[in-house]
Parts: C-alpha cells; structure tokens; sequence
C-alpha cells in the first residue's frame, strides 16, 4: 500500500473458529451501549453477523503524530492496504467484502482488539469462498466522477 513515511500503520487481527462468536457478542455490547433498548431480536442478528464468513479480519490504523506525515495520510495508508487485501483474496478466488457499522467506531470494540483510543478500525474484511457469483451492478462511466481540470479559470 502507499505508504508515506514507510510507517506501516496498518494493524490486522485475524479472527476465525469460535472466536468469530466472541466478535459477535462484542458487537451486540456496542449496540445495546449505544442504543440500551436495542430489542434482543436485533442483538442476536448483529450477534449472527460474525458468523457470516470463515474468516474476518479487523483492519486499523495506528496512528501516531508524526512531523511529516499527518494522521489522515496515515489512515488512507490503512485504507489501502485494506483494499489490496480485498484484492488479493479475489485474484486468489476467495469471496471478501468489506463492512464497517457503529462497533467499528467504538472504543471498548477497539480496546477489545488491542487498539488505543487514538488508532481507527478502518473495516472488518469478511472472507471466505463465494456460494454463488457476485450480482451485477451498474457502474458509472468516467465521465460521471471524472474531469479534466483546466486551471482555476475554467
């Protein structure tokens, strides 16, 4: 991944077998912490989300103050990384997708893995082997996002 600084900021904990039913509970604790009158019906379907794939990785940047290179840079270092992973496991023919959703942004969620208040879980990547091949969607052209600058003028 782009990497300013070679500062490797990206952190990645893997999490597979029974501990995928911990990272459940812990996402049903960020949910009734956040929402105390979440209703059980949705603690056990955020509980059922770790169970998804074989294998999730949690992705977070540890960030430091560094006199080059801000945090921000940092953190789109990470979010690189995480997206040549998600590459990587579909050249390799494994199905990933990446997830976020309010535990992401908790901090007893990131505590939990080892993370300090100051890093940032930038995702959990879920992976494992597609059951079926991925729907199409509609892409955008170019012309939609891209256009070439001209000067302030014009």
């Amino acid at each position: 991944a782009p990497d300013h600084g070679t500062l490797r900021p990206w952190r990645i904990r893997v999490i597979r077998g029974a501990a995928r039913d911990q990272l459940g509970t812990l996402m049903a604790q960020a949910a009734r912490r956040k929402q105390p009158d979440t209703a059980e019906e949705e603690l056990a379907k955020l509980r059922g989300k770790a169970l998804r794939a074989p294998m999730i990785l949690v992705v977070a940047a540890h960030l430091e103050a560094h006199p080059k290179i801000p945090v921000v840079e940092q953190l789109l270092a990470t979010a690189s990384a995480a997206h040549a992973l998600l590459l990587a496991f579909h050249a390799q023919g494994y199905g990933a997708i990446w997830r976020t959703g309010s535990f992401t942004y908790d901090d007893a969620v990131k505590a939990a893995f080892g993370f300090r208040e100051q890093d940032a879980i930038v995702g959990f990547l879920y992976v494992g082997t597609p059951k079926q091949p991925a729907a199409a969607i509609a892409r955008p052209t170019a012309e939609t996002f891209v256009r070439e600058w001209l000067g302030p003028e014009g």
